[in-house]
Order: structure tokens, then C-alpha cells, then sequence
């Protein structure tokens, strides 16, 4: 099932997400229609709360080198932890909850990260590039942040000053 996905100033997209503690059927379903919500709206990474659901729960998938998405490259991330992090690197993100809106954030370049898959078994991956750049966005979220406050005073400000007149021009 495709849920609403929340945009700011969504208030709920500042609320932290508390940890998952049953890897029940509700989880499964959360984490299926968080795919299919994911994918419909051509999107790399979406976290629970995103959806509504402040539990610390996120999807990743990158696509291929033809822009194209496969399932068996889902990555299911339940009460993530980086372990370490190194490096720094700069890149051009997008949201789903701040749509159409693109800016350069700087993150770290590689990081170390312990999680649990949908079944409660405990992962681990080390990783760098975009992977690394998608676990550390959407991990944000669990922690009720968005990339937009990572902006420097200026460019946040010029991007509330245009956010705000988008949102006047929808109504």
C-alpha cells in the first residue's frame, strides 16, 4: 500500500523515532508498503517517520549504473548505529519530504554502520559514495533532522523564503 509521504514543515518530521522492539508482521507491513511507497515516488531512501511512523526503520535502494532499481538490492535497516565514521565529502541532496529541492551537503565519506534486518538479525556494513551518503540522510531522519538544516544561515534562509512562496503558489 502507498502511504502519504509527510513535507515539510510537517511537524512530525522533527519528531525522533524510538526504536523498534518487535520484528512482527506490523513491521513486515510497514517495511513492504514503505517500499512501494519509496518506488512510486522515484525515491532512494525513505525512513518510517517519513510515512508517519516514528519507529527507527528505513529503506534503501540504490539504483543501477541505467538508473534502474531491483529489488534484490533493498537494503531493510532496523535501529541503525554508525559505529564510525571518516572522511568528508560533499554531494548534491534530495528529499521526499522536501521535494523538487536539491542543495550540497557535506557528510562523512565512509562510515561503519550496526542494524537489524526485518527478522531481528544483526547486520553490519561498512561503506563509502552514495550508499554511505543515503544511510547517513536517512538516518537523520530517525533523529527528527533534514538535510535542509545541515544549509548554511544564508542558503536556509533563501530556501525558506522560497519554500514558503512554492507552498503559496499550491494553494
Amino acid at each position: 500500500m502507498i502511504r502519504p509521504i509527510l513535507v515539510y514543515p510537517d511537524s512530525r518530521l522533527k519528531q525522533p523515532s524510538r526504536p523498534v522492539t518487535d520484528f512482527d508482521e506490523s513491521l513486515h507491513r510497514l517495511l513492504d508498503d514503505m517500499n512501494e511507497t519509496m518506488m512510486a515516488s522515484n525515491g532512494i531512501g525513505l525512513a518510517a517517520i517519513q510515512v508517519g511512523v516514528p519507529l527507527r526503520a528505513l529503506l534503501i535502494n540504490l539504483p543501477d549504473e541505467e538508473g534502474n532499481q531491483h529489488p534484490e538490492n533493498l537494503i531493510e535497516v532496523i535501529n541503525p548505529v554508525i559505529l564510525e565514521k571518516r572522511g568528508s565529502v560533499t554531494y548534491t541532496e534530495g528529499c521526499l519530504s522536501v521535494p523538487e529541492y536539491y542543495d550540497d551537503i557535506e557528510r562523512s565519506e565512509w562510515i561503519r554502520v550496526e542494524f537489524y534486518t526485518r527478522e531481528g538479525e544483526r547486520r553490519e556494513v561498512e561503506t563509502d559514495g552514495l550508499l554511505a551518503i543515503a544511510f547517513q540522510h536517512e538516518m537523520d531522519h530517525l533523529d527528527g533532522h533534514l538535510f535542509i538544516e545541515k544549509l548554511s544561515f544564508l542558503k536556509r534562509k533563501r530556501f525558506e523564503k522560497e519554500w514558503k512562496k512554492k507552498l503559496k503558489e499550491k494553494k
